[in-house]
């Protein structure tokens, strides 16, 4: 079931990526290579900064921490449409769905299933 399962996110066309409770890209499917235009190695470590315009990244990190903290969200169950950054700096249209990811008791970080809508838009 997990070479299965491994297998489902690699090769989907939606783009899921893992962010830990530090903000940092832990996993990064192909999907998400295609749509942000970073290859996995690029993503890999490095900060969800590099997805978010900078005019948004405070409110973005604002929200963040309060649903680490509290492990409340009033998206859960809804799709979100937001303005992101590709590698080239084109700016794009994504919708996503966020899960929290627990461990150890605690709220350990973020997956999200992300789409591009910017044609949609």
């Amino acid at each position: 079931m997990t070479d299965f399962l491994r297998q489902m996110a690699e090769k989907a066309d939606d783009g899921i990526m893992y962010v830990d409770e530090n903000g940092i890209i832990r996993y990064w499917n192909d999907g998400c290579g295609r749509i942000f235009g970073f290859s996995h190695f690029e993503a890999l470590g490095g900060s969800l900064n590099i997805i978010i315009p900078e005019k948004h990244r405070e409110r973005h990190w604002k929200g963040w921490e309060r649903v680490l903290d509290t492990g409340e969200t009033s998206y859960h169950g809804k799709m979100l449409k937001v303005p992101a950054i590709k590698k080239n700096g084109e700016k794009l249209i994504i919708e996503f769905s966020i899960q929290i990811i627990e461990e150890g008791g605690r709220n350990a970080g973020f997956t999200a299933i992300v789409r591009d809508v910017t044609p949609r838009s």
